[in-house]
């Protein structure tokens, strides 16, 4: 089996990462936010401890992960994370982010001079090779894009930079460049950092739950043990559109986000709904993604977004459309697609548990991810994402270059509660893509769970694999 759960003096593969996080509450209910500046919902170290670890008695029965293995919910604190992490991890040198940028600039300009040179009829008479080459062009700077993206993300969670307007001003030019509306994506991922794991209140990749997966199929809850399984065309086809429309869909529809918007606290929740037409978005300063103080913020992204647009417009008119599907959509697109895998691949795996909120806490959700490992185009080209995600949700203003020995740190704390999946690297991280696609379709308790185990899920699926679901008699 891939996944591995490290356990203290066990081996430490070196390992790094990031993600987004703005002093913004969420809009559901208050939970610890992780970064070392004071803000609005920053909690004190003390009683982040006493709210994440507060004794319940232990009725939870047999807890039992997709694979098979008997599960127990984490038992250390946040504080007991902090004072693991060396001191100067959390030292963070604008400098040193800049000539991150800097790097990365320098790859896609001289790969697009490369190619815009040199990949002519002049040099390159077939053009079916040029085709090739340009499909190359596009991959790679879809990978130097991403890692752009990575760091305006640490803008984000003020990982970048001492100064929040140092943070802001960068990330928001970074992003706005990418597509992407800086502030109000901000917002929206530091509700999900603070609400991980959390099946009401997270904000991406929320798995349904069975009775959801059974009304998306037309079948009753029982029936989902019986089922044939999925073709794995069917997986594919699913994986495939996830990737293509997953990003915008996300942005625009909310989709992989909760439905809980009635609980947004200042109302503007009522009669809002992921979907189309359902009034949930990054872009409408009214969406129950955000609350009122949040307007200008919202306004703000949207600018960065229509200055980017027309500087885009007015480069396909001068250069032609076809040149700028090449040169940037193209390149877009495989931004689009390592963001989703990425955050696929972060939150879901058969390993991980998902709470309902009587038993989530935040160390329970910042433990509810994976560390992977995708080689070198994850630790150098993707500043190491992939790699760090785990401590990323505990300490999410850990600059990226300092991830690797702040992972170190806090992996004897957690024990067997830290999870990752290594093996094979790059085309592990791709393969790890198709396997959670076919063993992670729902989440629902464990059958042998009891009293407050039934609020704690597992993925389960029709296919066969792993442990099977429970059987429910038919009603």
């Amino acid at each position: 089996m891939a996944v591995s759960t490290a356990v203290a003096g066990g081996p430490k593969p070196s390992r790094r990462n990031i993600i987004a996080e703005s002093s913004a509450e969420s809009s559901a209910a208050v939970s610890p936010a992780d970064s070392p500046r004071p803000s609005p919902s920053s909690t004190s170290l003390s009683s982040l401890s006493e709210m994440d670890m507060e004794p319940k008695p232990a009725s939870y029965g047999k807890l039992i992960d997709t694979y098979g293995n008997e599960f127990s919910p984490p038992d250390y604190t946040i504080k007991d994370i902090r004072d693991a992490i060396p001191k100067h991890c959390f030292e963070r040198s604008a400098f040193k982010g800049y000539l991150y940028i800097l790097r990365d600039i320098v790859y896609l300009s001289t790969t697009f001079a490369i190619f815009y040179n040199f990949n002519t009829p002049e040099y390159v008479s077939n053009v079916y090779v040029r085709g090739a080459l340009w499909a190359v062009y596009t991959f790679l700077q879809g990978l130097f894009g991403t890692g752009l993206w990575v760091i305006a993300h640490e803008c984000g969670h003020g990982a970048f930079s001492d100064s929040r307007l140092v943070n802001d001003i960068t990330g928001w030019v970074l992003h706005s460049s990418l597509l992407v509306p800086y502030f109000s994506w901000q917002i929206s991922h530091s509700k999900h950092h603070k609400a991980t794991g959390n099946m009401e209140r997270d904000m991406v990749f929320v798995p349904r739950t069975r009775e959801q997966h059974a009304s998306r199929l037309g079948k009753l809850v029982h029936e989902l043990s019986e089922l044939a399984e999925d073709a794995p065309a069917y997986t594919l086809t699913i994986l495939i559109g996830q990737q293509l429309i997953g990003w915008p869909s996300y942005l625009v529809n909310n989709v992989t986000g909760h439905n809980f918007h009635e609980k947004q606290r200042e109302g503007r929740g009522k009669g809002k709904r992921n979907g189309f037409g359902g009034g949930v978005n990054h872009f409408d300063p009214r969406s129950p993604l955000y609350e009122a103080k949040d307007a200008k913020l919202i306004a703000l992204s949207d600018l960065g977004l229509i200055l980017a647009g027309s500087a885009l417009y007015f480069l396909g008119n001068k250069f032609g459309w076809s040149n700028m599907a090449v040169w940037y959509f193209l390149p877009y697109l495989w931004v689009n697609h390592w963001l989703v895998a990425i955050t696929f691949l972060q939150h879901t795996d058969p390993t991980l548990p998902h709470y309902h909120t009587e038993e989530w806490n935040f160390v329970r959700g910042a433990a509810a991810t994976i560390d992977r490992e995708c080689g070198f185009i994850g630790r150098h080209l993707l500043h190491g994402i992939v790699e760090t995600h785990v401590l990323h949700h505990y300490v999410s203003s850990i600059p990226f270059y300092n991830a690797d020995e702040a992972s170190d740190a806090i992996r004897p704390v957690m024990g067997k509660h830290y999870r990752s999946d290594t093996e094979n690297g790059f085309f592990g991280f791709l393969a790890a893509m198709y396997k959670s696609a076919r063993m992670c379709q729902w989440v629902e308790p464990s059958a042998e769970a009891t009293g407050q185990g039934k609020h704690i899920l597992f993925f389960r699926n029709k296919n066969g694999l792993g442990t099977k679901p429970a059987k429910i008699a038919a009603q």
